[in-house]
């Protein structure tokens, strides 16, 4: 049993045969998925998309590259008040993005904080992003646990073994991709291969990132196998093995979702 703890299912790359998708991954043996929520002006098709398949779930927030259009919408209380739906079973996908800057920096950590304080009040875990913001997020993460316990995990992990190391000493998780599986991606692996095994989950970010060997096609949930079996490599045991434990992690973490 594998799940796809981070995946886009309502990207439009999907639309012209998203039941075949989910099969897929269900032949693959993906038991859940959890698509994301990146707007909130989107949410709503999110939502429906996760109401429409049993195996499918999702989350509300807005990512830290809309934070400029739609942050200041994204309080605490909206978001607790969205997220009231039994299907939705996180916070995010939020964080700070320090490489493209799509949005300034200030309303990036505001809307952050903001989820944070989502995350906290509702009792879901927190989906972070970040990129090239390892230490402005490590800070923010410190701080905020400061005020209040959450739980959470950085998704589609690409940063230092510091900060995993930080995130896993506040408590959270530390998912990765197909990244992976890139030729290039040694020291990310080294990563992969040293976090707490209680603490690894597993994802596709679908459409993005397939992993070796699809990479260059469009990512899909069935794919996060292939990742699965290369972190089980690394780790010296099993994809099956590696499976049950992420998978067991993920229900510990996205206590909403509904075990098959």
């Amino acid at each position: 049993m594998f799940v796809d703890s981070h995946c886009h299912l309502d990207f439009p790359e999907f639309a012209p045969e998203l039941d075949a998708v989910v099969a897929r991954a269900r032949n693959a043996g993906v038991s859940r998925m959890v698509t994301i929520g990146t707007r909130l002006s989107t949410f709503a098709p999110v939502r429906a998309l996760a109401k429409r398949f049993a195996d499918v779930y999702c989350s509300v927030g807005v990512h830290p590259h809309e934070a400029e259009k739609e942050g200041a919408a994204a309080t605490p209380e909206r978001l607790g008040a969205l997220s009231a739906h039994e299907k939705v079973v996180a916070i995010g996908e939020t964080g700070l993005d320090f490489y493209y800057e799509h949005s300034p920096r200030g309303l990036q950590e505001a809307a952050f904080r903001n989820h944070i304080a989502a995350a906290r009040q509702t009792g879901l875990p927190l989906i972070v992003h970040t990129r090239d913001a390892e230490e402005a997020t490590a800070r923010v993460l410190r701080e905020e646990m400061g005020k209040g316990a959450f739980t959470g995990l950085i998704h589609c992990f690409t940063s230092s073994a510091q900060l995993a190391d930080a995130a896993v000493d506040l408590g959270l998780y530390i998912s990765f991709s197909g990244i992976v599986t890139f030729k290039k991606s040694e020291a990310l692996r080294a990563v992969a291969a040293r976090v707490p095994i209680e603490r690894l989950l597993i994802e596709t970010d679908a459409p993005y990132l397939a992993p070796v060997p699809h990479r260059g096609k469009r990512n899909e949930p069935a794919f996060v196998v292939k990742t699965a079996e290369a972190i089980a490599q690394l780790r010296g045991i099993g994809a099956a093995e590696l499976g049950e434990a992420t998978s067991e992690n993920f229900f510990r973490l996205f206590t909403r979702v509904a075990r098959p």
